[in-house]
């Protein structure tokens, strides 16, 4: 796996608990190790190495300590990734934090956008409430104007003329067909 592959944070639990029952059961391998080297050497108190065993043991000796030096190694490298994981799951975490503040607070924004834009909209439109009233007061005003000056204009051709200023209809005719009713 490589480093730029993202894993979740479950996947990086599971590589750090296997990597946790390795090394328990390396640290129980080193236990066994040396209590089966501490028997050897305790079993026998008047151990002295014959010559032709004494090169035979020291051979076995040198394995085993070249498996304990092969086995800390492994430990350690072990230790490291660990600690490594350790501390990706909690960069990812602290990651996993920010984000979700980070949410909580884009969600408050969107809540409160609607009432945001109700008041700005409310801010713009008393301007155009006040101008409308003030033409509507204006048209009203020049309405008045136009009916007194209608009316004035009027008054003023009936009394140049001395006759009321009604309207004029064509002349009827002399006979006039009424539509009979019968014999009623």
């Amino acid at each position: 796996m490589s480093q730029t592959e993202p894993q979740t944070l479950q996947e990086l639990q599971a590589e750090n608990s296997r990597l946790r029952e390795e090394l328990q059961m390396k640290d129980q391998l080193i236990q066994q190790l040396s209590q089966e080297l501490f028997r050897l050497v305790k079993g026998k108190p008047t151990f002295m190495p014959q010559p032709e065993g004494c090169d035979r043991y020291k051979a076995q000796i040198q394995a085993l300590q070249e498996q304990l030096r092969g086995v800390e190694q492994q430990v350690s490298f072990y230790q490291e990734q660990i600690a490594a994981r350790d501390a990706e799951i909690y960069q990812l975490r602290q990651s996993v934090q920010e984000l979700t503040d980070r949410s909580r607070m884009l969600e408050q924004v969107v809540q409160e956008l609607p009432g945001v834009y109700r008041e700005k909209f409310a801010e713009r439109m008393a301007p155009v409430k006040e101008k409308l009233a003030e033409l509507q007061r204006e048209n009203r005003q020049l309405h008045a104007e136009l009916q007194s000056v209608s009316y004035r204009l009027a008054v003023k051709s009936r009394r140049s003329t001395g006759k009321l200023d009604l309207p004029s209809f064509s002349p009827t005719p002399k006979s006039i067909n009424l539509p009979s009713l019968g014999n009623a």
